[in-house]
């Protein structure tokens, strides 16, 4: 696109006078958040595929709404830098979708930066690290289930596990799977047991819908075929790989294990090594042994991997155990429903599978209770256990489902048991704060408002009382810090004592025990920066230095 045109686009844009749903503009004088630039990619990408438009517009270095350039310094000087940012947006979306192009507009209040971002393709939305991101008017926000849905409507939907094989036949079937299988459906079907009974192994199959027209379904090869049967699906891969790492990640032992998938799971099972924890009783919250692993939840995430694996990938579904208390279950493809929280809200299982043919043969024989449960299952069987919550990686088109088999924080544990009232969603909240990661302003916000948190934004803590009724005073302390005044208070009194001249090493050395854990240099840095502000203001001390390396002195009254 030449100058002309991208000037003619410009105004055009401007023209609107407002922002919409394909139409993104920016100020981003200095820098701008990657994390944001990917979900707005994520946002507009949707939308113009809704809207029927070839591509959306992310625009920086203009204001007010579209109507003033004030001009951009993002990434500026520095042409492949710029275009670096092609790659760093393809890794963190689904099929690694990036922008068509990245156009620089030199004009005379400024530069101007245009992001020029394809549609999403037909029938697959765009995911930014996962989450599937939309735009109503202004407002940047999760894709609703309706226009997620819209949108993989748009071609048709082909079943990878529903297609037959050619030449597969019942003897290419594992005995010991069928007999399984057979046991199974009878269990989940009662009212047809007796006839069950009297099937015969074709019948079966068909009754199960696992051979059509007389043929093999790739479902049938994987849950119930032969080791040597897997030939049929290539390049597809039956395979599901156990390894043992120690705490350092380093493989201590492994094993591969094919067809039957039906018969693999409990052989995954038996290769996990399930310790055992004593804990003492409170109360009877904890049992005075509890394994490691609750058994429902490994095979829920393991039939999870085997029903949501995308096999077009010929990827092999991972479990990976470490040492020191964790599992990681991995498994090709995007996470469909866009993200776990969709899952754990919604009542209703989802109206798309990526091998629904696969997961509703899962269903008939009992390996999962309904399609679309088994990461709810997962998190409330932890929640029972007092452990830490499932973490969920969609990142790289890959779903990596961690659960913890140990108790982070035993105190922890026992405020959340002696909270039954507690929704699964705040829990999980908990158990971020927990893991020290990021709350959003929306989770801070009903934490605090329950009066479980406490602290600044990201530095949140458990608050004082659960820290008194779970005996972490000292820890909440620590993490909480001085107080502001005390800490000027201090300030203060060195800055007097060393009447010709405090450098801010000396206050910082000072004071360094002083700030709440969990701050980098940088935080500490500021909050130091920001009382001697105060002092300044409050007219205690002058700096006789310069603003690059300030001396303080005490101001005489």
């Amino acid at each position: 696109m030449n100058v002309e045109k991208l000037e003619e686009t410009l105004s055009l844009l401007q023209q609107n006078g407002i922002e919409n749903e394909i139409v993104e503009f920016k100020e981003a004088k200095n820098n701008f958040d990657f994390n944001k630039l990917g979900m707005y990619f994520s946002a507009l990408s949707n939308e113009a595929n809704l809207k029927g438009k070839e591509y959306a517009w992310l625009i920086f270095g203009v204001a007010d709404k579209g109507k003033i350039i004030v001009g951009s310094n993002y990434r500026s000087g520095n042409r492949p830098h710029l275009d670096s940012l092609k790659k760093e947006i393809a890794d963190k979306t689904s099929n690694r979708i990036t922008f068509i192009e990245i156009y620089e507009l030199l004009k005379k209040d400024g530069r101007v930066l245009m992001f020029q971002v394809p549609a999403a393709p037909a029938g697959i939305p765009v995911a930014w690290d996962g989450h599937y991101y939309g735009r109503d008017g202004e407002s940047i926000g999760p894709l609703n289930l309706e226009e997620i849905e819209r949108i993989r409507k748009q071609v048709a939907y082909f079943d990878w596990s529903a297609s037959t094989v050619e030449g597969a036949v019942l003897s290419d079937l594992d005995r010991d799977a069928i007999k399984v299988a057979r046991i199974n459906f009878a269990k989940k079907n009662p009212r047809l047991a007796e006839n069950i009974e009297e099937w015969t192994d074709d019948t079966f199959l068909k009754k199960s819908k696992l051979s059509v027209g007389g043929k093999l379904t790739r479902t049938a090869i994987l849950l119930l075929g032969l080791p040597e049967s897997d030939h049929f699906i290539q390049p597809a891969q039956a395979r599901i790989t156990w390894q043992l790492r120690d705490a350092d990640g380093n493989s201590r032992d492994y094993e591969h294990l094919g067809c039957p998938f039906i018969l693999a799971i409990d052989q995954v099972y038996a290769k996990i090594r399930n310790l055992k924890y004593r804990y003492t009783k409170v109360d009877t919250l904890f049992p005075e042994e509890v394994s490691q692993y609750d058994q429902t939840a490994v095979r829920e995430a393991l039939n999870n991997c085997i029903a949501h694996q995308d096999y077009t990938k010929s990827e092999r579904i991972n479990v990976v155990e470490y040492e020191d208390g964790k599992l990681i279950f991995s498994n090709a493809g995007e996470f469909l429903p866009g993200s776990v929280e969709t899952v754990l809200e919604s009542e209703e299982p989802p109206r798309f599978y990526r091998n629904s043919h696969l997961a509703q043969a899962m269903v008939s024989f009992n390996m999962i209770d309904t399609v679309g449960s088994g990461i709810k299952n997962i998190f409330l069987q932890q929640k029972q256990r007092f452990f830490p919550m499932p973490d969920y990686d969609l990142s790289n088109n890959t779903v990596k489902a961690s659960l913890i088999g140990k108790v982070l924080d035993i105190e922890f544990a026992k405020v959340l048991a002696r909270n039954p009232t507690l929704s699964l969603e705040e829990i999980i909240m908990l158990d971020s704060v927990q893991k020290k990661k990021v709350l959003t302003e929306k989770e801070a916000r009903i934490l605090k408002g329950k009066g479980l948190i406490e602290g600044k934004k990201p530095n949140y803590i458990i608050s004082a009382n659960i820290a008194k009724s779970t005996r972490q005073v000292a820890t909440y302390l620590n993490q909480k810090g001085e107080s502001v005044e005390y800490c000027k208070q201090k300030i203060l009194e060195l800055v007097k004592m060393n009447k010709t001249g405090t450098h801010k090493t000396e206050i910082r050395e000072l004071i360094k025990n002083k700030l709440p854990e969990g701050l980098d240099e940088k935080q500490r840095n500021n909050k130091i920066s920001y009382f001697l502000t105060m002092l300044k203001r409050e007219g205690l001390i002058e700096n006789i230095g310069s603003d690059k390396e300030p001396s303080w002195i005490p101001i005489e009254s």
